[in-house]
């Protein structure tokens, strides 16, 4: 049994970063590959998946956007009830044979989507996929904790940041244009979409082997008692009383559901607009939109370390206020495109960028400062379960306003959102006395 023990003076030391003893270098680089190869992963299936519904499933314009939303929220509904599995299980087998098994779970729903001529099989494929995604995000969480020392565990999320911000480029630079690759190869739609998807798994299934052979062996307990989950529900709700608390739960809503909304929706737009009015196949037009995407990740690469900044030099409800003012505009300003190629499409996509990391950046120090330590994994437990009823809200309302209003509808919706929990970050900005952090002689 491998236990977690505290830094000793000649402690491993990777980038700058404390190790725990018993870490090595080669478990941190094993570490960050898993960062970069699950937000890749992450961003390809609902990326990729408007080719499937308009060139091999044959699906009616009309409802690819309720269809969208709807394989999201069921996936983020697997998400949700396998999180805390994946963490018991964890502490039973052990965290590398987790994350093996949470690769070889989205290898095996990857696989199932080139297979899938109809929505039941997709949702078959999306939920086995989710059931992976969920164990590789809790790992990854969990091994930050057993891996690096807590005064270097800042340094530690700004490089996971960074993995996730080019696993996210390689997906819109490269990955979405597989289909029409294989197309131009000379094969039909669903050779090109089995091909795609069969060599995204076997890809994916690669780096299910490096994680058994690269992370660390053995099991890790923290040693902590952890409070029923209901009990940690009932606590974090309780903190809601406070008004800091639930102006951070609202935006972790907003944070997350901005990340549904460009994830689930942009490439469709582009798909539907390319064929519609350029016409190119629906797979040229998912490789078009995908340089656009990574456009506006570059943007969240960039300024992440200037919100990450901002939330240490001013006032941390100003920090979120001014992220979710980018946001507001960035996605409000979509209610006057029509054409995702154009320059004014850029420019509102690298406003989105922004603020997707500055959201999520400038909500979680706002939490963290903000949790009473005795409190804090039940807060933190709900401004999680916060941001994923964001999912859940843009999935299936930004798929009906996709369907029956108009297709930038998503957007547009989260815009309204973000303003309006601006409005109230700045209504508590002006009363000091309801923002200041909990004494720690009250916690």
């Amino acid at each position: 049994m491998t236990t977690q023990a505290n830094p000793l003076p000649g402690a491993v030391r990777f980038l700058g970063l404390t190790l725990h003893d018993g870490v090595h270098r080669n478990h941190m680089l094993t570490f960050y590959l898993a960062c970069y190869a699950a937000i890749m992963l992450a961003t390809f299936v609902p990326q990729t998946q408007p080719f499937l519904l308009a060139e091999v499933l044959h699906l009616d314009p009309s409802k690819q956007g309720v269809v969208s939303g709807n394989l999201n929220f069921w996936g983020e509904i697997v998400i949700i009830v396998t999180v805390g599995l994946w963490g018991s299980l964890s502490d039973r087998i052990g965290r590398r044979a987790v994350t093996s098994m949470g690769f070889l779970l989205i290898a095996g729903g990857i696989f199932m989507y080139g297979f899938a001529r109809d929505i039941s099989g997709l949702l078959l494929g999306r939920v086995i996929y989710s059931a992976g995604i969920a164990a590789i995000s809790t790992m990854i969480i969990t091994l930050m904790a057993d891996y690096v020392c807590n005064p270097s565990r800042g340094k530690a999320t700004g490089f996971l940041g960074i993995m996730n911000g080019l696993g996210a480029m390689t997906a819109a630079l490269f990955l979405l244009k597989l289909p029409a690759m294989f197309k131009d190869s000379g094969m039909d739609a669903e050779g090109a979409a089995f091909a795609t998807y069969a060599s995204m798994a076997a890809f994916t299934l690669c780096l299910g082997a490096a994680m058994f052979f690269g992370l660390r062996r053995g099991v890790t307990h923290s040693g902590e008692h952890n409070p029923p989950m209901l009990q940690q529900l009932r606590e974090g709700i309780a903190e809601a009383r406070r008004p800091v608390i639930a102006l951070a739960y609202a935006a972790s809503f907003v944070a997350r559901g901005n990340l549904a909304v460009v994830g689930t929706f942009f490439t469709l737009w582009a798909a539907l607009y390319g064929t519609s009015e350029l016409g190119l196949t629906t797979a040229e037009s998912i490789s078009k939109g995908g340089i656009i995407l990574a456009i506006s990740y570059t943007a969240s690469l960039l300024s992440a370390p200037v919100f990450g900044i901002m939330s240490d030099r001013i006032n941390r409800v100003t920090a979120l206020a001014i992220s979710l003012l980018v946001g507001a505009v960035g996605y409000g300003s979509t209610y006057f495109l029509d054409d995702p190629f154009g320059l004014p499409a850029i420019c509102s996509l690298i406003l989105i960028g922004m603020a997707e990391v500055g959201c999520i950046i400038t909500s979680g120090v706002l939490i963290a400062e903000q949790a009473p330590d005795r409190l804090r994994g039940s807060v933190v437990g709900v401004f999680t379960l916060t941001g994923a009823i964001g999912i859940l809200i843009a999935s299936v309302v930004g798929g009906y306003l996709f369907d029956h209003w108009m297709q930038t509808g998503p957007f547009v919706f989260f815009g309204l959102i973000a303003a309006v929990v601006m409005v109230w970050a700045l209504i508590l900005r002006s009363k000091p006395h309801l923002i200041c952090p909990v004494p720690a002689t009250n916690q």
